[in-house]
This record gives C-alpha cells, sequence and structure tokens, in this order.
C-alpha cells in the first residue's frame, strides 16, 4: 500500500532489502494509527522535518504503517544468530542509518523505510524484540500505540491524591487509562462524546466516563476529588490532538495542573501563554515514548499482563487499507484496524 503524489493505492513496489545488521520481516500483522492518516493530510511536515527522520517526496513511493510484527524471512550481512528465521519478531518502528551513526528513519514515512503496510519491511536487529508465546499477533501489532500512554503516565509521576483526567478515549487514551490501571491508580476518569468509547474505556479501567456534551469533565473531577477525599493537583492526559484543545484545558484548569498532550498536532496551533502563567499549568508536549515504555508495554502483552485486542474492531486486508484511513479521518472506526498485509483474514 504505497503513497505517491498524495495518492495510496495497492500496487507492486520494489521489496525492501536488508542492509547490515537488518532483518527482513514477512508482515503478520500491522494497526493503522491516526499519524498515518497526518502523515498523509499534512505533506509539509515531511517535507520540512529539520531532524531528518521523516520524508515526504511526492515523487517518491512510501509505503505507510508503522505498528506492525512479523517472522524473519531473512537477515543482511552482519546479522547474528538471535533471530532465527521462523521467529516472530517487532521492532521500535524506526530504521537506523549506518546502525545510527547516521540517525535514523520512521518507518512507514520515508522512501528509505519502507513501513508495513506491505508484505515486507526491514528492521534493525539492534532494536528488534522477539514475540514469544501464543498471544496474538494483533496484539502485539499495538504495542506501539499503547506505549505511547505508558511513557506518558510514567512522565507524569503522580502523587497520593492526583486524580487523572483522560481526554479522549481512541486507542492512546485507552493506553493512558490501561497504564493509569497497572498502577493501581483510582478513581480515573475519562471523557469522550462516543458512548461506545466511554464503554470500552470502562473495559481498560476508568471508574467515571463523562459525555463532554453533557457535563464538563472538570466539575465531574471537582466532584470526584470531593468525594474520594483527594486533594492533589489535577493531571490531564490530552489524546485528541484537536486544534484548540490545550486553550480550552488551560482556561478550564484549577491551578497547579498538569497537562501532557499525547495527541499529535501537525498543523499550526497556538496558546496564550499569559493565560496559562496565571493558570499555573505545566504542559508536556511529545518525546515519547522511550524504550523503556515500548519493551516494557511489549512485556507486559506477551506476559498477559495487558491484553490490548479489544481496542481492535476490525481486521481487513490491504486493498481495504484506503477506506480504513478515511474511518481513522473522521474519528468514525474502532480506536484501531489491524491490517493483515499477507492475507490470512
Amino acid at each position: 500500500m504505497a503513497l505517491r503524489r498524495g495518492r495510496l493505492e495497492a500496487r507492486e513496489v520494489s521489496d525492501p532489502v536488508p542492509g547490515p545488521g537488518e532483518l527482513l520481516l514477512r508482515t503478520l500483522s500491522t494497526a493503522i494509527c491516526a499519524s498515518d492518516v497526518h502523515f498523509m493530510d499534512h505533506p509539509e511536515a515531511g517535507v520540512d522535518d529539520p531532524t531528518g527522520r521523516s520524508l515526504y517526496d511526492a515523487e517518491q513511493d512510501i509505503v505507510l504503517g508503522h505498528e506492525f510484527v512479523g517472522e524473519v524471512i531473512g537477515h543482511g550481512p552482519g546479522c547474528t544468530d538471535q533471530f532465527p528465521v521462523g521467529t516472530r519478531v517487532t521492532s521500535i518502528p524506526i530504521r537506523l542509518v549506518d546502525g545510527g551513526r547516521g540517525g535514523a528513519r520512521i518507518i512507514g514515512q520515508h522512501p528509505e523505510a519502507q513501513g508495513s503496510f506491505g508484505e515486507l519491511v526491514v528492521v534493525a536487529e539492534a532494536i528488534a524484540r522477539s514475540a514469544p508465546g501464543e498471544v496474538s499477533s494483533d496484539a502485539i501489532a499495538v504495542v506501539d500505540a499503547f506505549a505511547v500512554g505508558e511513557f506518558y503516565v510514567r512522565s507524569a509521576r503522580l502523587q497520593p491524591g492526583e486524580v487523572p483526567l483522560v481526554i479522549g478515549a481512541g486507542a492512546i487514551g485507552l493506553s493512558a487509562i490501561a497504564a493509569l490501571r497497572s498502577r493501581g491508580v483510582e478513581p480515573i476518569i475519562v471523557s469522550d462524546y462516543k458512548a461506545d468509547r466511554r464503554e470500552l474505556a470502562t473495559h481498560f479501567g476508568a471508574h467515571i466516563a463523562v459525555d463532554p456534551a453533557q457535563r464538563s469533565p472538570f466539575d465531574v473531577w471537582r466532584e470526584a476529588r470531593i468525594e474520594h477525599n483527594l486533594w492533589g493537583a489535577l493531571a490531564i492526559f490530552e489524546c485528541v490532538g484537536a486544534a484548540g484543545l490545550i486553550q480550552k484545558l488551560v482556561d478550564s484548569s484549577d491551578m497547579a495542573t498538569r497537562i501532557y498532550c499525547a495527541g499529535g498536532w501537525y498543523t499550526g496551533d497556538s496558546l496564550d501563554i499569559t493565560a496559562a502563567t496565571r493558570a499555573g499549568v505545566t504542559i508536556q508536549f511529545g518525546g515519547g515514548p522511550m524504550p523503556q515504555d515500548w519493551y516494557g508495554t511489549l512485556d507486559a502483552v506477551v506476559d498477559g499482563r495487558l491484553d490490548p485486542l479489544p481496542c481492535v474492531g476490525k481486521v481487513i486486508g490491504l486493498d481495504e487499507v484506503p477506506d480504513a484511513i478515511d474511518l481513522a479521518r473522521r474519528s468514525d472506526g474502532p480506536p484501531r484496524i489491524v491490517v493483515h498485509p499477507n492475507g490470512d483474514i
């Protein structure tokens, strides 16, 4: 499934070739992420990426997809025997350049790092991990999404008396809820307009689900802290990424609120710094997940301590990816749609 001149369509492209220290995988399962949509819809971000990690070139094929697991079918020069042919393997979605000395490319967002919406994908042996056991490949495919919530919750370092509020119950919001639940945090409040996503959030561990069209989640938080006699600061996990949302959160927050921005922004936005200063808020943008979050989430899925499968609402083949991307664009589909590029639906 290749992107070229703004069009995403199934067509033949050259097979990726593993370089030194790289593994060639047959893709078993891969998940559609909102980042795939953003990369398509905002090519300017890839054209002007100063880090060099992503690159949009309208004249080159880019195979999207960065949440994946595959089976080892080949090795590049210099690989060890750590991952024999047939091993099920996943990886942090970056392809190292010259073993990392030349930086990295985001898998699925660069012509030199073709993604997992294809039958084959290349990963670096140094950062790959095996996925042993009986756990579903579809569960492994969404490890990357659930590592995001783990990173932000770890970063928040919640203290006794603090009640968290998760804004948005898509895959990233669910991952934050799961990370909070794993730490025994209670109560966890989630806000989402869609009833089915609020219900799913309670499955993952939310104690209070709010429809913001009916009630202010901030009022619900204030009531919860009184009911539970918890008087710490509010920690917000913003998992939507809508323009103007951070300003609304700042304007509604109590003093000393911390806002963790897990939602991705690919268009310009603005923030009234004076209002944020008066509110005394702390805001963290981006920065994760880090390897410890990613590998820790993988271990939790493999060990059965975390089951992310309830967020997967549909399994499709490659030909259905454009329609599924459009569902993700409108936030009309399930939190995660999984693709099996080599069939076996």
